[in-house]
């Protein structure tokens, strides 16, 4: 009897494998052969989920939506305006191997936005969902009227962050970034205390 596999299990290993490729060898790594291959099976394993590249990438580009999504639900329920702020820039930074993958991947599509015109229509969804991770974590710490130039700057720091990552993975060890992430919130404190 065939062993049942959870097909949003598969569709989400599918993913992984999808965002390591691209981490590694950017786009022309990204084809369904190669997926398949590294995931120890035929191409059918793939196209069974995805009939072509571009339902492929389109997948992977969701993905990445859908976790913005998951972080305006978690910052929903921060009742604390600094926590919430520490939370939403957190979510930025490329501490763990898979957010590490993952920005990589961000990197090599940037690259290839015009290449493959759905990732430049994703590029310009991402960017306001983005926005909106970091206008929810400023929103109760700034002035309203400032909140648009905030988010400006802010979003400036934690791309300067995860492409620091990227670059030097070594300097930018876990412990290092939240150090930063840590005295950068301070920055957002009238009184100059630590934010934990």
């Amino acid at each position: 009897m065939p062993r049942y596999v959870d097909p949003q299990e598969r569709v989400r290993d599918i993913v992984a494998a999808s965002l390591q490729a691209l981490s590694e060898g950017g786009l022309t790594e990204l084809t369904l052969r190669k997926i398949a291959q590294r995931m120890g099976g035929s191409i059918t394993l793939i196209t069974h989920y995805f009939p072509n590249r571009e339902a492929l990438l389109t997948a992977v580009l969701e993905y990445v939506l859908d976790d913005a999504d998951v972080v305006m639900a978690e910052l929903s329920e921060v009742a604390d305006p600094r926590e919430r702020l520490r939370v939403a820039l957190e979510w930025f930074l490329p501490d763990d191997e898979e957010a590490r993958v993952q920005e990589r991947a961000r990197v090599a599509l940037l690259t290839h936005q015009g290449a493959e015109p759905v990732i430049g229509e994703h590029l310009q969804r991402m960017e306001p969902a983005m926005r909106a991770v970091l206008a929810k974590g400023l929103q109760d710490v700034v002035p309203s009227h400032e909140l648009d130039g905030t988010v400006d700057v802010v979003r400036v720091w934690v791309s300067g962050m995860a492409l620091s990552v990227v670059e030097h993975p070594e300097i930018w060890t876990a412990e290092r970034q939240s150090a930063a992430l840590r005295r950068f919130i301070r920055m957002f404190s009238s009184s100059g205390a630590p934010v934990e």
